[in-house]
């Protein structure tokens, strides 16, 4: 339950900072990015550091940079399926999740092994 709370704490904290970055940059759009993916991410990273110590956070580490390209993939396709193809959102994001899988399991084959 303490581990909730500090995790709830920690987050908080980290996504009010992002926050406010986010209102002093330009433009606007950058607040839901700055806002929620990264603190989370440091939030977690943190605790996890101060649990299982640093070799643990290195896998995690690695393994959300591995996510994030893999996201990546899948927005750069959702887009050009939107847009060039014009497919309905639903049909777009759901043949995407092929090529995220794809790019997640390939990736983590690749660089990890």
């Amino acid at each position: 339950m303490v581990d909730y709370a500090l995790r709830f704490l920690v987050g908080g904290l980290v996504v009010s900072l992002f926050a406010v970055l986010s209102d002093v940059l330009r433009p606007k759009s950058f607040a839901g990015l700055f806002g929620a993916a990264p603190s989370v991410a440091l939030a977690t990273l943190g605790l996890a550091f101060s649990k299982h110590g640093g070799d643990y956070v290195v896998i995690e580490g690695r393994s959300m940079v591995l996510g994030s390209i893999a996201l990546a993939a899948y927005s750069c396709v959702v887009c050009q399926l939107l847009m060039r193809a014009e497919w309905s959102a639903l049909k777009a994001t759901l043949a995407a999740l092929a090529v995220w899988l794809m790019a997640a399991i390939g990736l983590k084959q690749l660089l990890i092994g």
